[in-house]
């Protein structure tokens, strides 16, 4: 499973532009986030969102707010002038926090499928072992660890 959190500070404005064929909306943005170590230098990372969270995204955030990204991570290879080829990392959104001055977080996601209005389902009880299988071992009987087939 590919699943990728981190707080970083968004350092280009949010640009939201329409898919051509289909014009579906989606917004690129750069976001920085300290390195490991305090000599590290900050590392930046292209974000990517789509349909209703890439509106919110342009409508809401801006340079300079802090926030809490969860998506996915992705690697591509992008063709240099120079002629040689580079890799880079993009996250493709799924949820955006905002960290606000009390440390508190305002959350964006994109809206839930709707939920069925059935009553859910109990789950089935286990079937009663057959009697013919042998009892656990008791007290008396040691339990052999070597004989346990995985």
């Amino acid at each position: 499973m590919n699943n990728f959190i981190v707080m970083a500070e968004i350092v280009q404005e949010p640009q939201l532009r329409y898919t051509s064929d289909t014009q579906i909306p989606v917004t690129e943005m750069m976001v920085q986030f300290d390195g490991v170590r305090d000599s590290d230098p900050a590392s930046k990372l292209k974000i990517v969102a789509w349909r209703d969270l890439a509106q919110e995204v342009q409508e809401k955030y801006h340079t300079g707010d802090r926030v809490i990204l969860e998506g996915r991570l992705t690697m591509l290879t992008v063709d240099r002038p120079e002629g040689f080829k580079e890799k880079r990392a993009e996250m493709t959104l799924s949820r955006l926090h905002r960290v606000t001055g009390d440390g508190s977080l305002m959350s964006s996601a994109p809206a839930a499928a709707p939920r069925s209005t059935a009553a859910p389902q109990p789950a089935p009880s286990p079937e009663p072992a057959p009697a013919s299988q042998p009892a656990a071992a008791t007290a008396e009987e040691p339990v052999d660890y070597d004989d346990i087939p995985f």
